[in-house]
């Protein structure tokens, strides 16, 4: 359900009719949120890291501050300070903020909510929606009348890519502003931070830690700021009342982590497309380290090995042609063995294809030919060239004039095998492939001598 006018969410007066009991009732909600709720930025000059988004004189900031943003879209990976943005946005422009998350609403809570915006337009709503992508087209389509006649100002956050998960129309009609995973050191200050604030962090309960235990647990949540300051309390109430948080706690809670990895998400095609980039690349140590994340986060090894056997032939092809075979044993090898061995297989093809020489002129001449086909008239089969199976196909003297390649030196015959002959594929001059470069240069230079002979 959403969540409109909460008190605490921008910081209101206690109400003049019951002041205390206004003052306790959010006093209690404030003590049973999770930390990292209570440790949310009230404006956007605490809000930490995103500097390519907030500093001085950037887009966003200036937007706000003259209250003339229109729709916006917040897309990047959890933690990285999304939901804060949007709750900063809504105190300093003293809007009426809705909250819903895409995953628990359904079309007739947001007709609800776009009817009770247009009956308040004085209230200047911002529709914050968590999760968009979770919305289907039909839903999000719902929104484009009231995003453009400015009823409410939607803003939008989403872990995934927008180009794939956002519908057009409404992509074009908002702000699209990337975030990224927060520094070591913005998440370092916020969680020094926390432990000191007795307001609305962990200051009463008089629990430190060293700067190294606050990196190493920074590092351990991957920038994601919620992340580290939930652990951060879990690690805090786990000790009495002036402890310290030592290393040998953080290790024990360290157990438990899990490599952000979400297979059919973002992060599966980024990291996959990092892991083909760095094998296509040349660069083994990059290879290992993506191969290594994916088979943290659960990937599946067989999508892994089918990759590998892509890439033997789109990006090492002639220059290696042992890369082809070795890649189709690991995947079969994969298929039989299964984990965690089957890890070392593809360890080896891994570095196999990072480490071989490239060429994708295999995948070029492929190109060449589709364009050629696609281009200009269908060659026709010369006759020389037609099977001669059949009594019809005698008749018509089809294959008639072939010339048995095997009976000519090195085997060129000198005829041609296309009624205009092409150029569609062209070696490299890596590895193998070099070598082909000069045999078929030497057989061109056959051809035109048996050519030249039979004239």
């Amino acid at each position: 359900m959403p969540t409109d006018e909460q008190p605490d969410l921008f910081g209101a007066e206690p109400t003049p009719d019951s002041p205390g009991a206004a003052t306790d009732a959010m006093g209690a909600r404030r003590a049973t949120q999770p930390l990292a709720a209570r440790m949310r930025p009230r404006r956007l000059a605490e809000v930490v890291g995103q500097e390519h988004l907030l500093k001085a004189g950037s887009l966003l900031p200036r937007l706000v501050a003259q209250n003339r943003f229109g729709s916006l879209l917040f897309y990047g990976p959890p933690g990285c300070g999304k939901t804060s943005i949007a709750e900063a946005i809504a105190r300093e422009t003293n809007s009426r903020f809705v909250r819903v998350n895409a995953v628990m609403s359904n079309v007739a809570e947001l007709r609800q909510i776009l009817a009770t915006a247009r009956q308040r337009p004085e209230a200047a709503t911002i529709l914050f929606i968590d999760e968009l992508h979770r919305f289907n087209k039909s839903q999000q389509d719902l929104l484009l009348p009231d995003v453009e006649e400015g009823n409410v100002r939607l803003i939008g956050a989403t872990t995934h890519n927008p180009g794939f998960y956002v519908n057009p129309p409404l992509l074009s009609r908002s702000h699209l502003f990337r975030l990224e995973p927060l520094s070591t050191e913005a998440v370092v200050a916020v969680l020094k931070q926390a432990l000191a604030d007795a307001e609305r962090g962990l200051g009463g309960r008089g629990v430190t830690a060293s700067g190294k235990v606050l990196a190493d647990l920074a590092l351990l949540c991957g920038g994601d700021l919620r992340r580290a300051l939930n652990s951060l309390e879990v690690l805090a109430l786990g000790l009495p009342e002036q402890g310290v948080i030592t290393e040998a706690e953080l290790e024990v809670f360290a157990r438990e982590r899990r490599i952000r990895y979400d297979a059919d998400e973002d992060e599966h095609y980024d990291t996959i497309s990092a892991f083909i980039k760095s094998c296509r690349g040349s660069d083994p140590d990059a290879a290992m380290y993506w191969l290594a994340k994916m088979l943290a986060g659960g990937e599946d090894p067989r999508f892994i090995a089918r990759r590998l056997v892509i890439l033997a032939s789109e990006d090492v092809g002639l220059a290696d042609p042992q890369a082809l075979p070795l890649t189709v044993a690991a995947h079969h090898a994969v298929e039989f063995i299964g984990l965690p061995e089957a890890e070392y297989t593809l360890a080896h093809a891994t570095l196999y294809i990072a480490t071989a020489p490239k060429s994708n002129s295999a995948t070029l001449a492929l190109g060449e030919a589709h364009a050629a086909l696609k281009n200009a008239p269908v060659q026709t089969i010369p006759a020389a060239l037609r099977s001669k199976s059949g009594e019809a196909n005698k008749r018509l003297g089809q294959g008639r004039d072939y010339a048995y390649s095997h009976d000519f030196p090195e085997n060129i015959s000198g005829q041609d095998f296309l009624e205009r002959p092409l150029t569609l594929y062209t070696p490299k001059t890596a590895g193998w492939e070099a070598k082909i470069a000069d045999r078929l240069a030497r057989w061109k230079g056959l051809k035109a001598e048996v050519k030249a002979r039979r004239s």
